[in-house]
């Protein structure tokens, strides 16, 4: 169950935007931004400050299970992980793309998680493609989370 919110998180660094395709520099800065205050939020296990973060039409599109839609669903799931689980996750942005009111970022995270409750940590690296949308003030948010393992399901990285 811990898999499903692996990747719901921020950004270690600052990518290269794609030739071309991220021009203004302030939005680049105000998604990284954004990225950076989700990441504390999913590693400090801060489930309130990562609930208003999402927003009311976020849907995280994890492997092998439906779609989780919405600021109810989202919560619920982020809630769960953060009373059980530690979590450390990096990302790794390759290429962000800002069209307007819209914007994409793709690339790598690692997720390491570890029951409160004592048990074995598990590691997951894989690669993410999330959707951005211009919110009426200008700031940024993320509305569509996808991400996937670099392995089969069922075998261990």
């Amino acid at each position: 169950m811990c898999l499903i919110v692996l990747c719901a998180a921020g950004c270690t660094q600052t990518p290269p935007a794609a030739p071309g395709a991220a021009s203004n520099s302030a939005d680049l800065a105000a998604i990284m931004a954004f990225n950076k205050r989700y990441l504390k939020a999913i590693n400090d296990g801060d489930f309130p400050t990562l609930s208003s973060l999402t927003v009311e039409d976020h849907i995280m599109m994890v492997p092998d299970r439906p779609a989780i839609v919405g600021k109810a669903a989202n919560d619920e799931v982020n809630r769960r992980v953060a009373e059980q689980f530690n979590v450390a996750e990096t990302w790794s942005p390759l290429e962000t793309v800002i069209d307007g009111k819209l914007a994409y970022q793709r690339g790598t995270f690692s997720t390491s998680v570890t029951p409160k409750a004592g048990g074995q940590s598990r590691t997951i690296t894989g690669k993410f493609l999330r959707t951005y949308r211009r919110l009426p003030d200008g700031s940024w948010t993320m509305v569509i989370d996808m991400f996937n393992s670099d392995s089969a399901p069922g075998r261990s990285q």
